[in-house]
């Protein structure tokens, strides 16, 4: 009988375990640059803190990890991905190349450097979202047309989900930016994650697939 009461235990241990294991929050990574690292905001106002309260919300069990630094360019993130996905991820938002577009680096850099972290993120099978950035007026037309043209071209050759432009509905409107005019307040982030948010529930439901 003592025997058996030590099984019965030991079952009911294992059982617990797995029931805490099917319980466990999926882990959305956010890497990104400042705009998603919540540049001059406290922390529960950074996007992705603001996204998980929405996912939240909405009944979905998740955990968004505040991957993001600041002056971040793509390449800089790629190099610190191992680091920066540290316990893994099940799904990722990618929101990078600002910095590179309004440092005027070579769009072909910037785009190596993003295919490098899609490349790497879907050989891992982790489903992604790329949220695309459009250059500023007055970088020139050619360097325009060439930086525009990164997003879609690799979200459909890695067939990621696709968000065209992260800040839009946000971008040069005064009220929803900080005094420097290219980040986004309080009210920004919110408007940011009210607009990119189906994108988000349908990374999540491809992460969920079998």
């Amino acid at each position: 009988m003592r025997w058996f009461h030590v099984l019965v235990v030991a079952a009911l241990a294992l059982s617990a375990a797995a029931g805490s294991a099917i319980a466990k929050p999926m882990r959305l990574l956010v890497l990104g640059d400042s705009l998603t690292a919540g540049y001059e905001l406290p922390g529960d106002a950074a996007f992705p803190a603001v996204l998980e309260r929405a996912l939240q919300a909405k009944g979905v069990d998740v955990s968004v990890i505040n991957a993001s630094v600041s002056g971040d360019t793509a390449s800089a993130a790629a190099e610190r991905l191992e680091w920066a996905l540290g316990e893994g991820a099940d799904a990722v938002i990618v929101e990078l190349g600002a910095n590179d577009m309004l440092r005027g680096i070579d769009t072909g850099v910037t785009q190596r450097a993003l295919d490098d972290i899609l490349g790497r993120l879907r050989a891992r099978n982790i489903p992604t979202l790329l949220a695309g950035m459009l250059a500023a007026p007055g970088m020139g037309t050619s360097y325009e047309q060439g930086f525009n043209a990164i997003y879609p071209e690799l979200a459909r050759k890695h067939e990621t989900v696709f968000y065209p432009f992260f800040l839009d509905g946000v971008a040069q409107k005064p009220h929803l930016n900080l005094r420097d005019g290219m980040h986004p307040n309080r009210a920004g982030v919110e408007a940011i994650v009210a607009r990119v948010l189906p994108r988000v529930e349908e990374l999540l439901a491809k992460a969920a697939a079998p």
